[in-house]
C-alpha cells in the first residue's frame, strides 16, 4: 500500500524523523486557513500517488494569503497523469542549502535490507542511477543483525554527504531504519533529504510503501486504506479478497495458482493476444469465488474475451465446471468465455460443460489452444 506524501510524513513523525510543519486541506478555504496558521511562505502541494507533480503545476510556492488562494484554486481538481487532485498538503517553506537522497528497502536477490544514500537528491533516483551510478552509496543489512551506527557513519562519508550534514543524516537514517522495520514497510524514501542554512537536516518529502501482509498488526492502517487511489478494478478485487492485478490488454484471465496465472499471461502474449489482468483464484475455485472473479473482469470494458484456465489438483475440475456455469448465470455475462480444465476429474468436467457450449461458452483441451482461441476472439471483437 503506497501512502500519500502527507501520510508518509505523518508516519515519519511517529518515529522522530523531522518534517516540515504542515497540514492537509480538501478545499480552497481550508488551504488558505492552514497557510495563514503556519505562516508564509508556504508550499501548496498536490496529493496524488504519481511523480512529476512539480512539472505538472501541482507544487507551488505561496508568499502570501492571495497567492495561497490562487494556487489552491488552480491545483485542486488538476489532472496529473490521470490522477485528479482532491487533497492538498500545505507546508511551511524550507530554506535549502543541499539536497540528498535516502531510502531503505528489501533487496530480495541479496536477501538483505538495502540502504541507499546519495548526495544527489531532489531528482528521480532512476536518473541518478543512469547518469552517475557511482553517486549512490549502498549498505546491505542482515535482517538478523540490524544496522550499526558505525556502518551508517561510514556510509555518509562514502556518499559524499557534506560534513556539516553527516551527524544529522546518520541520526535520520537510524530513525528511518526503525520506521522501516517496526513500521512494516516495503520502502521508505526521502527525496530530498535537505540541509538547511542553519545546519539542520530534515525530510522535505516522504515516500512510504507498507507491507500489506503485515496489516493484521496495524489496525490503524485502515484509515490509510480508505484513502487509497488506484485502479477501480483492483479496488473491487481487493474488496472481494482476490489476487488481482489490472493490465491493459483485452483478454481477461482467471487461473488457479500464481504460477499458472503467470504462464497463462505468457501464452496469451505468445499467440498474439494481450492480457487484461492477472487473477489467481487460488485453490478453492467454487461458484462464489468464480462469480466474484467474473464480476471484476466483467467490469473492465476493455475485456473482449475471458480465459478460464484451471488445473485440478486438490480442486476437482467437475466442481469447477459446475461453479463456472452457476457463476456465469449469476453475473449475467455477455463476453465470450474460453474454458480449459485439466487434472482431477477433467473428463467429467467436460461432460458437464458439453450441453452448454456455444459461441459464448467455448471449451478447449490445451492451454495454448485456449489462449489462441481467446486471443482470436478478443482481437476480432476489438476491431
Amino acid at each position: 500500500m503506497d501512502l500519500f506524501e502527507y501520510q508518509g510524513k505523518q508516519y515519519f513523525s511517529k518515529y522522530g524523523i523531522p518534517v516540515s510543519l504542515g497540514d492537509i486541506a480538501d478545499t480552497v478555504d481550508e488551504a488558505v486557513a492552514v497557510a495563514d496558521r503556519i505562516g508564509y511562505p508556504v508550499v501548496v502541494k498536490a496529493q496524488v500517488q504519481v511523480g512529476g507533480r512539480g512539472k505538472a503545476g501541482g507544487v507551488k510556492l505561496a508568499s502570501n494569503h492571495e497567492e495561497a488562494r490562487l494556487h489552491a484554486t488552480n491545483i485542486l481538481g488538476l489532472d496529473i497523469k490521470g490522477h485528479v487532485v482532491h487533497r492538498l498538503w500545505i507546508e511551511h517553506a524550507s530554506e535549502i542549502s543541499r539536497e540528498y537522497y535516502a531510502s531503505f528497502t528489501l533487496d530480495r536477490g541479496a536477501k538483505a535490507h538495502l540502504c541507499m544514500l546519495s548526495a544527489k537528491g531532489g531528482v528521480d533516483i532512476e536518473q541518478v542511477v543512469e547518469e552517475d551510478p557511482e553517486a549512490i552509496a549502498r549498505l546491505y543489512i542482515n535482517p538478523l543483525d540490524g544496522v550499526a551506527r558505525a556502518d551508517l557513519e561510514r556510509l555518509v562519508v562514502e556518499a559524499a554527504i557534506d560534513e556539516e550534514a553527516r551527524a544529522g543524516t546518520v541520526e535520520i537514517l537510524e530513525r528511518l531504519y526503525t520506521c522501516y522495520i517496526e513500521g512494516d514497510a516495503d520502502l521508505v524514501e526521502i527525496n530530498p533529504l535537505i540541509l538547511t542554512p542553519e545546519g539542520k537536516v530534515h525530510a522535505l518529502d516522504a515516500k512510504v510503501t507498507l507491507d500489506d501482509d503485515a496489516a493484521f498488526r496495524h489496525p490503524e492502517w485502515e484509515e490509510f486504506a480508505l484513502s487509497q487511489e488506484g485502479d477501480p478494478r483492483e479496488i473491487m478485487a481487493r474488496e472481494k479478497g482476490l489476487n488481482y492485478v489490472g493490465l491493459e490488454g483485452s483478454v481477461g484471465i482467471i487461473a488457479n495458482g500464481a504460477g499458472l496465472a503467470m504462464s497463462t499471461l505468457d501464452v496469451v502474449n505468445q499467440v498474439g493476444g494481450s492480457a487484461a489482468n492477472f487473477l489467481d483464484c487460488g485453490g478453492g475455485a467454487d461458484a462464489d469465488l468464480l462469480a466474484d472473479a467474473l464480476e471484476v473482469i466483467n467490469s473492465d470494458a476493455a475485456v473482449k474475451a475471458i480465459l478460464i484456465n484451471i488445473f485440478g489438483g486438490i480442486v476437482r475440475c467437475d466442481e469447477v465446471a459446475k461453479g463456472v456455469l452457476i457463476a456465469i448465470d449469476r453475473v449475467g455475462l455477455t463476453t465470450p468465455i474460453v474454458i480449459r480444465l485439466d487434472g482431477t476429474n477433467a473428463p467429467l468436467a467436460r461432460e458437464i460443460l458439453a450441453p452448454h457450449l456455444s459461441d459464448r461458452i467455448i471449451m478447449e483441451t490445451t492451454m495454448i489452444g485456449a489462449a489462441r482461441r481467446a486471443a482470436e476472439i478478443a482481437n476480432e471483437r476489438s476491431k
